[in-house]
């Protein structure tokens, strides 16, 4: 029987990436405002100038939200290998709630103070789990093959 427990940490990041989403937006629209940046003005690169003009504590949320929609896809789809692999053990789903966890730790610092050294620490031990949970898989489909 198929364990779908690796796909509830893997919604709880979906979500959390919706809320960051959010967030970014109640944030940068105002922002924009206050600069008088339309974007139906903005073509192409001229966006991304118009980012700059923007106050970096509005800048933080969507650098975020960005960088929640790349390394996780490799959680997202380690999360789906185990499951289809049935192979859902305690570690895998202990390594992947973690991995969530630091995740949100990592975009509550950078979305607020932004501080390095705290989000390099948080990335890189999110980092570490994500390679533990590859192992775990990578080992889980060479046993079942």
């Amino acid at each position: 029987m198929i364990s779908f427990a690796l796909l509830q940490p893997a919604v709880a990041l979906i979500g959390w990436t919706l809320v960051m989403l959010g967030w970014m937006l109640a944030t940068r629209l105002p922002a924009m405002r206050r600069a008088g940046i339309r974007m139906g003005s903005l073509v192409g690169s001229r966006a991304a100038d118009a980012d700059r003009s923007l106050p970096a504590e509005a800048q933080w949320k969507a650098h975020n939200y960005n960088h929640l929609l790349e390394q996780p896809v490799l959680f997202y789809a380690l999360c789906g290998i185990l499951t289809l692999a049935g192979r859902a053990s305690p570690v895998a789903i202990a390594l992947a709630w973690a991995y969530v966890a630091l995740r949100v730790a990592h975009s509550l610092v950078q979305a607020t103070s932004n501080r390095v050294k705290p989000r390099f620490i948080l990335f890189a031990v999110s980092s570490g789990c994500l390679v533990l949970l590859t192992l775990v898989a990578g080992l889980a489909v060479i046993r079942a093959g």
